[in-house]
């Protein structure tokens, strides 16, 4: 038996989309991958500490709307989000002084879906748009598939420079800059109240979107709040502002949401419906009935409290754990302490030696959009205890010693 012509010569499969192949993945989750070993004390990942999670509350959550609403909770719902869910973090907003209503937000699935919504209903291939310098990696990644052209806006410790800003949107006319003022990932650093109003004057006057990304705004554990940009006169009607629950109540949950003027909620919900159609229900009515039934901000100040000791211990250890020389930032909350070890260090490079003692950073240069500093790391403070924090230092300085 004999194979016909047709049989013998296949053709090869279309290929992937061009913005498959030219968007590479994202380092941490590769060094995450590389570093499951429990013997590895992982300041790689952006965790948060899972023995603080109040899962009892959660379970109890989850129980009750089972046991009383299982029907809906197992449904199909809208695209835009449980109606009691979006109250809830609408209060939550209006009472830390930003109006507004359930009609104003839309519940997503983390607030990186949020991202990548934004980049469908806003960016068109090619186009420009701006970003802190260095740069959230998940969000550089989302930007990428949509074909944007991303330049980086000079930042000092504090954070974005207004005045190279305004130059850059003169000369680029970007559709968008994106920032995470608030404990920034990677740096921990707060933008000062004073650009945040310089920011947002700047957009109301050259035309730009802000998207404006507040994962780890609740984690403060000194110093004072800092108003979204949101707030502040001329942002109010071009600003998207993301949040989540992934950070204050549990990342597992995978429940974001966005706030944004109308018109462009709308299209973020044509393009979930696209995406996913909705968050899943029965998750967002047990974060809902959670809401209802715990003082989430109690929560919150137990979470923070914890992580402040854990900060602490990592920036106790660091000058015996870095070569002479390096710097750091001290964050007033979040997750993230940003170090700048001293020129001629390569952190990637160093990183599989670094591994070898069971410890593990992420190195800096993949969070920059322009030209990297290869000296710089990112280290997450949060998931271990301090101890433990103290240990992985102990480890560190032994890998980075000559």
């Amino acid at each position: 038996m004999t194979a016909t012509a047709d049989q013998a010569i296949a053709a090869p499969t279309p290929p992937l989309a061009a913005r498959a192949a030219s968007v590479g993945g994202s380092p941490v989750r590769d060094i995450l991958a590389v570093t499951a070993r429990p013997e590895v004390i992982n300041f790689a990942g952006g965790l948060p500490a899972p023995g603080l999670f109040d899962k009892e509350g959660i379970a109890a959550a989850f129980r009750a709307v089972l046991a009383e609403q299982p029907e809906r909770a197992l449904q199909y719902s809208t695209t835009e989000g449980e109606p009691a869910l979006r109250a809830a973090v609408a209060g939550r907003f209006s009472a830390r002084g930003l109006a507004t209503g359930a009609d104003d937000l839309m519940v997503t699935t983390g607030s990186q879906q949020a991202l990548s919504l934004l980049a469908t209903a806003l960016i068109e291939p090619g186009e420009t748009i701006l970003v802190e310098n260095p740069c959230y990696l998940a969000a550089l990644q989302a930007f990428a598939f949509a074909g944007a052209r991303v330049v980086a806006v000079p930042c000092d410790e504090a954070g974005i420079d207004p005045d190279a800003l305004d130059e850059l949107v003169a000369l680029h006319r970007p559709k968008l800059l994106y920032t995470v003022p608030t404990f920034q990932n990677p740096t921990g650093r707060t933008l000062p109240a004073e650009r945040r109003a310089a920011i947002a004057g700047i957009a109301a006057r050259r035309g730009l979107w802000i998207v404006e990304d507040d994962p780890y705004g609740e984690l403060r554990f000194e110093g004072e709040r800092v108003p979204w940009i949101a707030s502040y006169p001329g942002a109010e009607d071009r600003t998207v502002l993301l949040g989540s629950f992934s950070k204050v109540m549990a990342p597992g949950l995978r429940l974001g949401w966005l706030r944004a003027p109308a018109a462009l909620l709308r299209a973020c919900a044509i393009a979930k419906q696209a995406a996913d159609l909705h968050t899943p229900t029965v998750i967002q009515l047990a974060a809902a009935r959670y809401l209802a039934d715990n003082d989430l901000d109690a929560h919150v100040a137990r979470v923070a409290a914890a992580y402040g000791e854990r900060r602490d211990a990592m920036l106790s250890g660091l000058a015996d754990a870095l070569p002479q020389g390096s710097s750091w930032g001290r964050p007033e909350g979040g997750m993230f302490v940003w170090a700048k070890l001293p020129d001629g260090y390569d952190t990637a490079a160093l990183l599989p030696e670094v591994v070898k003692h069971d410890v593990a950073y992420v190195p800096g240069a993949p969070f920059y959009a322009g030209e990297p500093d290869v000296a710089t790391l990112r280290m997450c403070f949060v998931t271990q205890s301090p101890d433990e924090i103290a240990e992985g230092l102990r480890r560190l300085g032994g890998a980075l010693r000559p």
